[in-house]
């Protein structure tokens, strides 16, 4: 297997372009010779299943949804950046890479962010002539709004449901390619495992979710665009049937997991109202242009906040980062807002959050600009909460959103298991320890109509004349038996704790020990109960229905069976990182402000860990990364 990052040689901004022209090339009539599986249907993955059609490759689309327009990715809210500098005040598509570069804390690689900068500005122009209804200003221009981490605005956004519309656009160029290119799509599928032949990826085997039938697919390439892992907390802004059961099956069959201890932790989401809650609702990043953060300046103060007066409110961002304010990064506002409610000074029933309030917004520019810019926003805050945030503020508590680790993947997004080509949050390239907002929607585009277009041909070219592996061979026969033989253990376990019961215990271990906050005494504890927790599940668990038909406790089973070994890798790759970075905090390393404490001589790389199964130590791999163009720093908002 190859562990060689394959950046190109150059000067930064020739890097991509260069590398283009270096790729191998297959011609449009030998495309129709390769078969390509690609699983998952979000912006990446349906982006990229719609290019490598219309290239005229064959192409195969799995999603477990039952359309792929259900994908996570409508749910993203806020917007997408792109250095188009449409307002004139700086931006550029270097500002852009360095503002990723620093808001990541120093832990990605230069060229796949600088590419990612480049590419950012033809995605728009992708989108708006898909339909893809940006707002507009009053000429008829494209607009931009902030977000954090940044001092210029490049954001493009479709009022709160940015990442709907933008799904919406890459769904009906999938469909068109189902229509006009022959893409076979396959709903309610899940992918299980991952199928490999003398060292390259075969292909994979799924169970159809309707009928339970265990089946495989066998192609040139398959690539994986099936998000994160944030659900391994339970409680999250993700779906709940978000999981790492793709990626965790193919590093199980050798590809590496990357960073995994990289999770965000997303600053502005409804606080949970009780302790049996199993979701999470986030409210856009986009709300802290205009909102203001605070807390109440006295411990307990049970005013209603429209009653506390300016000198009683702490604009404790304001404060501590006049620079940025409250567009600081999630991780920077994640943390701040933490030690507001840590200190005693947390607002409403459960005393977990901070106030948001749009007050000054509205006598600023009039109630009917906010309700233009943040309407359906304040609508469901509205539905959810019972509360009507133009007269109360809203109340917001960081929670689990974005991981920027993934399977480790090259310049060209393929792992180290050759013909595994990973795309959006599935893949750990472009973030770092910590991801801005807005950014998520434009890497899953970037990835699959931008870059793996291209980089795929440079893997295929050399199989021209190579049939995909026969599905009757041992490889696919004993992965299918695999996938049936755990599908049966599962149902014959017969316990009395239900799936969710143990999911959930879990969460508490991992959002208690390695959430916003960690430690070598916490992550220890945490490495200490997990083996526990995974022996009760396949000891106690509860899997009610059968297999031969439609089983969603079955399908949760499956998932969380998986998120009890992921977390203790997630676990691991924390206590062997000594010291802060990003998302990452380790207690222990932190400046005396209270800020994340990088150490650049002995952790300025990439942790490729290597699963070596399970209750065994994994290998880790390192992948140095150097900064050739920009010079690492202590990270400062302030």
């Amino acid at each position: 297997m190859a562990f060689e990052s394959r950046i190109p040689e150059g000067p930064l901004e020739d890097k991509w372009d260069n590398h283009k022209f270096e790729v191998k090339l297959v011609n449009p009539a030998n495309k129709r010779r390769f078969d390509i599986i690609v699983v998952g249907t979000g912006l990446a993955g349906a982006s990229a299943a719609a290019s490598l059609a219309e290239l005229g490759y064959n192409v195969k689309v799995v999603t477990f949804h039952d359309s792929p327009r259900r994908a996570h990715s409508i749910a993203a809210q806020g917007g997408i950046n792109a250095a188009k500098n449409y307002k004139n005040d700086g931006d550029s598509v270097y500002r852009l890479f360095y503002d990723t570069i620093k808001g990541g804390d120093y832990r990605a690689r230069e060229a796949n962010v600088y590419r990612l900068a480049q590419v950012s500005v033809d995605i728009i122009d992708q989108c708006v002539a898909q339909g893809v209804p940006f707002a507009r200003e009053y000429g008829g221009l494209l607009d931009n709004r902030s977000f954090g981490g940044a001092q210029v605005s490049r954001t493009f956004y479709a009022r709160g449901q940015t990442g709907q519309q933008l799904l919406l656009g890459a769904y009906q160029a999938l469909m068109r390619a189902v229509h006009s290119y022959g893409v076979q799509l396959y709903p309610r599928t899940e992918m299980l495992d991952v199928v490999v032949k003398d060292g390259r990826t075969a292909g994979i085997v799924c169970r159809d979710l309707n009928t339970g039938e265990v089946f495989s697919m066998a192609g040139h390439a398959v690539v994986l665009a099936t998000g994160g892992y944030g659900n391994a907390f339970y409680l999250s802004t993700n779906a709940k049937n978000s999981n790492v059961s793709a990626t965790w099956r193919a590093a199980k069959k050798g590809a590496f997991f990357a960073n995994p201890c990289y999770t965000q932790i997303h600053p502005t989401c409804i606080p949970a109202s009780d302790e049996f809650q199993s979701k999470l609702t986030l409210m856009s990043e986009s709300l802290r242009n205009d909102g203001r953060v605070w807390v109440p300046k006295k411990m307990d103060d049970n005013r209603s906040p429209d009653q506390i007066p300016e000198d009683d409110r702490d604009y404790f961002l304001e404060r501590r980062y006049p620079a940025f304010g409250n567009l600081v990064p999630r991780d920077v506002a994640s943390r701040a807002i933490k030690h507001e409610v840590d200190a005693g000074r947390g607002v409403g029933p459960l005393k977990n959050g901070a106030y948001l309030d749009f007050t000054e917004a509205t006598a600023r520019v009039g109630h009917e600009v906010v309700e233009e810019r943040y309407g359906n926003l304040f609508e469901m805050y509205d539905r959810i909460t019972g509360e009507d945030p133009y007269k109360v503020p809203m109340r917001i508590n960081p929670a689990i959103h974005y991981t920027m680790g993934g399977l480790w993947v090259d310049y060209n997004l393929q792992s180290n298991l050759p013909g595994l080509f990973v795309l959006g949050e599935a893949n750990f390239s472009d973030h770092g320890a910590n991801r801005l907002g807005a950014s998520a929607l434009m890497q899953g585009l970037a990835d699959g109509y931008f870059v793996l277009p291209y980089t795929i041909g440079d893997y295929l070219a050399p199989l021209l004349g190579t049939k995909p592996v026969s599905i009757s061979d041992p490889a696919f026969v004993e992965s299918e038996q695999a996938v049936d033989d755990q599908v049966r253990r599962m149902l014959a376990i017969k316990g009395t704790r239900t799936v969710d019961e143990i999911h959930r215990e879990l969460g508490h271990v991992l959002w208690d020990n390695c959430g916003m906050a960690r430690s070598e005494q916490s992550l220890s504890k945490a490495l200490a109960e997990i083996p526990a927790i995974r022996e009760e599940f396949w000891k106690n668990v509860c899997v009610l229905g059968e297999n031969e038909s439609r089983n969603q406790s079955l399908e949760k089973a499956g998932r969380v069976a998986d998120f009890l070994e992921f977390g203790e890798l997630m676990v691991f790759d924390a206590l062997r990182r000594n010291e802060s970075c990003g998302g990452h905090f380790r207690e222990e390393y932190q400046t005396e402000d209270g800020e994340a404490l990088r150490d650049d001589e002995h952790y300025a790389y990439v942790a490729a860990w290597e699963f070596k199964g399970v209750d065994n130590e994994p290998e880790l791999h390192k992948e140095p990364l150097n900064f050739e163009f920009v010079h690492p720093s202590t990270r400062s908002y302030k």
